[in-house]
């Protein structure tokens, strides 16, 4: 009985605590945007638990203060100043998107490239080894060179759906007359003219990403020569597996090949941390009108907007019942309002879990969307550059909030909006129903994750998991050899008929049309 009772204890813990060889696992998170690490970051935090030596290399400071793991941090030099409100600024009128991505993919490529050269990075390449590479994709594509250079598999985490880079990385299908463009903010199923606007957007998106492409193809060349490394496009068939934040509950519905997995909603903790206490004890002094929490999230300040929106905003939020938590990152704020509580960092996740929070004010980024959605907070949303527009279009046809942009902003606009949204108990009713069905999956977004690296470690880069597309040109890949091939053999039958058509006509009448002709022709000649 003793025996039986301790094999039970054993077999417990055996299923409790999966066990997998342990790995050398380099994580490469060198994109300049912290949000970027809040879900890169969950994905090392579970592979160190299950057991395996993880190092990972970044250019920004990790808030981790208990790390299980290696960290390098690169000194390279940071983003130019500015940046992001130039970024903003280009975001407004025709066109924006496609100058938002332009700007972000020749920064990001000049900053990624000095992370090569960089003397840690390059006695980390020069003296160690690796089993797999985790690599944060950001418009730097030509680092998958670092995984040739260790001669390991590597896995893509993206903080996004996939994207058309990604797509053709994998051999993910586009399916662009039922698949929203990222940046449109479409709603399926696509009407005429959806469709006509998404065609157009995805074949903006091929001339643009062919022209960063061809960039990415000269670092790559430049970093990692002929002589000594595959080609780029060796490198890229190399991809074993794509991670996004992104799950099909938020749409858009499309297909996947099995080299995409979907984790969205990695970076919400499973049980929410005790918050700091002066957070804590104002938000629970908000049990009876409730809170609101307004962030711009990590890339943008709230001084990014100009001073008379500043001032607008803040007068409206001041005039409010409700307390209001602001993520403020200057030390003097827009003024003394009691009602709310200014400070330069905040525990995003953990505030939006707490019961008496009743609206988020947000800049609609996609981390902060599906965060506010999986806590079950209703939306306001300031978008200020890049996806923020499509994504908080797709939050206002969903009926989860309400959107304007920067220059739309008004006393009477914001102020009718923030209680249309605070009131009305449909935008609430809405994201609480979405989700309830957003949570309820198989596998943690985290467990997801770890599951597929392991699986990708234990069968070497798990080859046979790759789409036949992979290897397709474009020629192929959309059947134009086979229908022009097709197209020529219709052809060729088509004019055999006509011919055989011709000499059947011509041999059952050409003839007495002909002897008929000619007795015509005499009968004139004797008239």
């Amino acid at each position: 009985m003793k025996f039986t009772a301790s094999l039970v204890v054993l077999m417990f813990f055996l299923a409790a605590f999966p066990t997998s060889e342990s790995a050398k696992i380099l994580g490469l998170f060198t994109a300049f945007c912290k949000s970027h690490l809040f879900l890169h970051m969950p994905v090392i935090h579970t592979l160190v638990e299950r057991g395996h030596e993880v190092t990972v290399v970044t250019i920004l400071p990790l808030d981790d203060p208990n790390p299980k793991y290696r960290h390098i941090l690169l000194d390279v030099p940071k983003r130019p100043k500015g940046f992001i409100s130039n970024i903003i600024d280009g975001s407004k009128g025709p066109l924006s998107m496609i100058r938002t991505i332009k700007k972000a993919a020749d920064i990001t490529m000049m900053q990624t490239n000095a992370t090569l050269h960089e003397p840690q990075m390059k006695k980390l390449m020069a003296e160690e080894s690796f089993d797999l590479v985790i690599f944060g994709y950001f418009f730097n594509s030509f680092q998958l060179g670092v995984a040739a250079h260790f001669k390991c598999p590597v896995v893509i985490s993206f903080i996004h759906s996939p994207m058309r880079i990604l797509n053709n990385i994998i051999g993910n299908p586009i399916e662009s007359l039922y698949v929203p463009h990222m940046s449109m903010g479409l709603v399926q199923p696509l009407g005429f003219f959806d469709r006509v606007q998404n065609v157009l957007a995805n074949l903006v998106d091929l001339a643009l990403f062919s022209l960063i492409e061809f960039n990415m193809e000269k670092y790559y060349k430049f970093n990692f020569p002929a002589e000594k490394y595959p080609s780029y496009q060796d490198m890229l068939r190399n991809v074993s597996l794509v991670l996004t934040c992104h799950h099909f509950t938020d749409g858009p519905i499309r297909p996947n090949v099995p080299a995409v997995v979907e984790m969205g909603g990695i970076q919400v903790k499973a049980k929410p941390e005790v918050l700091p206490a002066d957070i804590k004890e104002f938000l629970d002094g908000a049990a009876k009108n409730g809170a609101l929490y307004f962030s711009l999230g990590t890339n943008a300040r709230s001084t990014d907007m100009n001073s008379d929106t500043i001032k607008t905003i803040y007068d409206v939020l001041s005039e409010l019942k409700q307390r209001v938590i602001w993520k403020w990152e200057e030390n003097t704020p827009p003024g003394n309002a009691s009602n709310i509580l200014f400070k330069k960092w905040l525990p995003q996740d953990d505030i939006l879990a707490h019961p008496n929070i009743k609206l988020f004010i947000t800049h609609g980024g996609h981390g902060s969307v599906v965060e506010s959605e999986y806590h079950g907070v209703p939306m306001v949303g300031i978008p200020l550059f890049g996806d923020q527009f499509s994504n908080m279009d797709g939050v206002q046809k969903a009926g989860y909030g309400l959107s304007l942009r920067e220059d739309e902003i008004t006393a009477g606009k914001f102020k009718s909006m923030v209680e249309e949204v605070l009131h009305n108990p449909t935008y609430r009713n809405k994201v609480q129903k979405f989700s309830r069905v957003s949570r309820d999956r198989p596998m943690s977004p985290r467990d997801t994750a770890a599951f597929w690296i392991e699986y990708i470690i234990r069968h070497r880069g798990a080859k046979h998991m790759q789409s036949p597309a992979v290897h397709m040109n474009f020629i192929q890949l959309y059947g134009l050899d086979v229908f022009g091939f097709l197209f020529a053999i219709l052809y060729g039958i088509f004019k055999a008929i006509v011919l055989i058509f011709r000499k059947v006509v011509y041999s059952l009448f050409g003839r007495s049309c002909k002897n008929q002709n000619k007795d015509n022709s005499e009968q004139k000649k004797k008239q």
